[in-house]
């Protein structure tokens, strides 16, 4: 099962550019790592005042995956 379409889905309802969107996912070490690219001007809006928003979408994502059985960690990157 892929977190990936749901970690893409989430984003895409925060930012103000979701066609700039886009999930990278890969393993590394049993460990699931979502990089997840915006528009440079979505990056704030993501990550929110004192990284709350990004904190939440953490945890989200976190506990979806551990549904699955899975451990993840979800990364921003600025295009």
């Amino acid at each position: 099962m892929s977190v990936s379409p749901f970690v893409e889905k989430l984003v895409k309802m925060l930012v103000m550019e979701p066609d700039t969107v886009r999930v990278e996912e890969k393993n590394d070490r049993g460990t699931w790592v979502y990089n997840v690219h915006v528009a440079p001007e979505d990056v704030g809006r993501l990550i929110g005042k004192d990284g709350r928003v990004i904190s939440c979408v953490r945890m989200v994502v976190g506990s979806v995956a551990a549904k699955a059985r899975m451990r993840s960690v979800v990364k921003v990157v600025a295009d």
